[in-house]
């Protein structure tokens, strides 16, 4: 079967490789699209500390099963569905705390082994999800779950003012979540694109960064009070700080993003604040759920989301684009089907 490998950073090509053994417990599927995210771009650029050498990347999946090793009640040939692309040990400390999506052995699909840009893989029965969604949409699930997990870590409800850091792929996804949970939600950015479909996504208002003072934009939007929750989706030592800075007294930070550098805080506002901190990584079950209904209920904007749609015979020269001018692009998208057809659903 045909695949990407990313020999070693900056070297992709499409070539022949074995086709899957399907084991008990999984079932075949057809690959039909592929989403392409920051960690795709990071392992082409070799920046990914996570990689080794050669990698099938991908794990933002729209997928049709043609097999399955053993009868399953709720699963069948034919069917169209997207995955989980993690693993869980299930023996340390957060699978034992029934948050598998933390697991210190985890290995993500595209990651630490080889992913789902090729023709056919094989997975377990228990990672896929069967939805009511065309492929694009099936496609953007797995990303959108990121976010709507920092949502669920932030225990958003509609009382809340929550203010969104980044609208990248993730960011949108928090921002949509929150929005689909009744929140009045605030997006902020440095791209007045990305800040347009923030808005198709949910968000209530927004906010250009660079063009409007943060800090007094934020008071008037929460009557001077400050967002009760601030969630950080960029991955810079400024806005890392920046979500203490500017979250209400007794409000809860969610950081996504990983800062490049240290962090160096005021710590006494954790104090006098009395905030709650927390991390967000991967997503559970039920954030895959979610974004589920989310999508079926025509939630988010999947056209204006995908900027790229190309065949898998062009995906070396898109990483090459996109390491070039990253900012050119929000979600790439890779189809497998052999008829280019109706590329957008």
């Amino acid at each position: 079967m045909k695949a990407l490998v990313m020999h070693e950073p900056g070297d992709a090509r499409v070539e022949v490789v074995p086709d899957p053994e399907m084991k008990s417990g999984q079932a075949l599927l057809r690959v039909r699209r592929v989403g392409l995210c920051g960690s795709d771009l990071n392992s082409y650029r070799g920046r990914n500390p996570l990689v080794t050498y050669p990698r099938i990347p991908g794990h933002e999946i729209a997928a049709t099963i043609v097999d399955l090793a053993d009868s399953h009640p709720a699963l069948a040939i034919g069917m169209d569905v997207t995955l989980s692309p993690y693993t869980s040990c299930g023996v340390c400390a957060a699978c034992r705390n029934d948050r598998a999506n933390a697991c210190e052995r985890n290995q993500t699909l595209g990651v630490q082994r080889d992913g789902a840009l090729a023709e056919f893989i094989s997975v377990p029965v228990e990672k896929l999800y069967v939805a009511e969604l065309n492929l694009n949409e099936l496609c953007l699930v797995e990303p959108l779950t990121v976010g709507a997990h920092a949502v669920a870590r932030a225990r958003i409800t509609n009382r809340d003012t929550v203010a969104i850091f980044g609208c990248g792929g993730v960011g949108l996804g928090a921002v949509a979540a929150s929005a689909f949970r009744g929140a009045n939600t605030i997006a902020i950015d440095i791209d007045e694109a990305k800040l347009a479909i923030a808005r198709e996504a949910g968000a209530a208002h927004t906010i250009h960064s660079q063009r409007q003072s943060l800090a007094p934009s934020l008071a008037e939007l929460t009557d001077d009070r400050g967002p009760d929750v601030v969630i950080e989706a960029v991955g810079m030592a400024e806005t890392f700080r920046a979500a203490v800075e500017l979250v209400a007294f007794t409000g809860r930070v969610v950081y996504i993003g990983y800062a490049k550098e240290p962090v160096t805080y005021e710590t006494k506002l954790f104090v006098q604040k009395e905030l709650d901190i927390r991390g967000t990584r991967n997503a559970l079950p039920e954030d895959f759920r979610q974004v589920i209904q989310m999508l079926e209920q025509h939630r988010f904007p999947v056209q204006s989301a995908i900027s790229t749609v190309i065949s898998l015979d062009a995906a070396p020269e898109i990483f090459h684009a996109w390491d070039t001018d990253p900012a050119s692009f929000t979600k790439i998208m890779i189809t497998l089907d052999e008829q280019m057809q109706d590329l957008r659903g």
